[in-house]
């Protein structure tokens, strides 16, 4: 995506953001009690809780926190929230496709405040399966490009399942199946290249190309969507130039 995918645009926007530091510790902490509760509470046979807490100790949520949302989820420790999943979809300006993953404990709440977001920055709710199918369900790896290069981080896992590495500047991309995710990550790992994060996305198969002013009104949208507590990802097959991201930076 012109080397602006979800994963580095959300990155690049919500850096430095304290007042959503606390949104984001608890998105993080959810995940973890969800993993724990679907594949139980050891990390070692958990590949799903394993990434989570480690998502979760790269973002700075405090260790305490997160062996308590893996006890919780885990069922031992009380307190545990039976959260279920739910994806939304829609369009933003532009015609862009959105995908809003939630982990809710109330699906009516939800998707009121979903569509509330989404009705007052001009997008609009879609059908089940009207965008979904513009994404394809993949593993992203972030590796942070300080001290590697894209060549080490290729040569390290072409064997395990990689199927593209995207040079994105600050970071690379490394997509893969979600099935190879974990060999991905364990490669990485074993040739001493530490990343940022090994989650499970949406990758749009196609773009749409915004100007400054469609892309203003996109990253609005994705920001409101992004505040509600019940919002885990929200995905979006737009395309934004190098050009275009600095005019809205500067």
């Amino acid at each position: 995506m012109s080397g602006h995918s979800k994963w580095a645009t959300t990155k690049h926007k919500k850096a430095g953001i304290d007042a959503k530091r606390g949104k984001l510790f608890a998105k993080l902490i959810k995940n973890i009690e969800v993993a724990a509760r679907t594949g139980g509470a050891d990390l070692s046979g958990n590949p799903t809780l394993y990434d989570a807490v480690q998502k979760a100790k790269k973002s700075s949520v405090p260790n305490d926190n997160i062996d308590r949302a893996v006890k919780r989820g885990g069922g031992l420790e009380a307190g545990g929230v039976d959260y279920q999943g739910i994806t939304y979809e829609g369009y933003a300006a532009g015609g862009v496709a959105v995908l809003i993953e939630c982990l809710t404990d109330n699906k009516n709440r939800s998707a009121m405040e979903v569509r509330t977001a989404m009705t007052r920055n001009g997008g609009n709710m879609a059908d089940p399966g009207s965008v979904s199918y513009l994404f394809s369900r993949k593993g992203v790896v972030v590796v942070p490009a300080t001290g590697t290069t894209e060549d080490d981080v290729l040569m390290a896992v072409l064997d395990a399942g990689a199927e593209e590495v995207r040079d994105l500047g600050d970071t690379f991309e490394v997509v893969c199946e979600p099935t190879d995710l974990v060999a991905v990550r364990t490669a990485l790992q074993n040739a001493g290249i530490d990343y940022d994060s090994a989650d499970m996305g949406f990758l749009p198969s196609v773009q749409v190309e915004l100007d400054a002013d469609g892309a203003g009104k996109v990253f609005r949208l994705i920001d409101a969507l992004e505040d509600l507590d019940d919002v885990q990802n929200v995905y979006a097959n737009y395309d934004v130039s190098d050009e275009v991201m600095e005019s809205i930076d500067a």
